[in-house]
């Protein structure tokens, strides 16, 4: 039983990789690296295991990409903060105006449902959605299934595709990490290689040099 869903599983995450739109994930480079020209911020939003994606993104893309990136779930005092005193479905959408985002700037939704106003779902992604659009910001994301709101009113927006209605979850949160370290890893974006990667060149050509 456990070999055959395993088996499945990764099927299905080769067959998400080949539908994968190479053309959107393309526009979020260019649009990244147009960001970083004109000194603009990335400010990612996500809940759940999205939230979690949504650190780990901030490191790679300050750290690989030279982008001023943060995101609100990394400040647990303030989001908890916001959440007891003025309630979850606008912590995001307060950030962006404490941090008085702007037009050169820009907000990444990583999301499963991309929120839902009439469902009640993700409120705090839909307020930061209307908040970034009323201050001219560009709207990016990755989401899963039809991509709920941050499809509808994003300007880059990637749907992972769904090839199994009981693993849109699992596979959109694995696939995030999977298109944001691609980002990161255009030579168009990056600056800084990765650790590990670097130091094997540089052992090479260390080696090369003695010989």
């Amino acid at each position: 039983m456990n070999d055959t869903f395993l088996s499945r599983h990764f099927a299905e995450a080769a067959d998400i990789a080949r539908r994968l739109d190479v053309g959107v994930i393309d526009q979020m480079v260019e649009r990244l690296v147009r960001l970083r020209d004109e000194g603009g911020r990335l400010f990612l939003c996500g809940v759940g295991g999205s939230a979690g994606n949504c650190s780990h993104a901030v490191n790679d893309f300050r750290k690989l990409a030279g982008i001023e990136a943060y995101s609100p779930v990394d400040n647990v005092s303030e989001l908890t903060a916001r959440t007891n005193d003025e309630g979850w479905e606008t912590v995001f959408a307060a950030w962006l105006k404490v941090s008085r985002a702007c037009e050169r700037d820009a907000l990444f939704i990583l999301s499963v449902g991309g929120g839902s106003r009439e469902r009640n779902i993700s409120a705090n992604l839909v307020a930061a959605i209307d908040e970034a659009k009323s201050r001219g910001m560009d709207v990016l994301g990755i989401v899963g299934r039809d991509g709920g709101y941050t499809k509808q009113r994003g300007d880059i927006v990637l749907v992972i595709p769904t090839v199994n209605e009981q693993s849109v979850t699992p596979h959109t949160e694995a696939f995030q990490a999977v298109v944001w370290h691609a980002l990161v890893s255009d030579p168009r974006l990056m600056v800084q290689g990765n650790k590990w990667e670097t130091s094997t060149l540089n052992a090479r050509a260390s080696s090369s040099n003695r010989t």
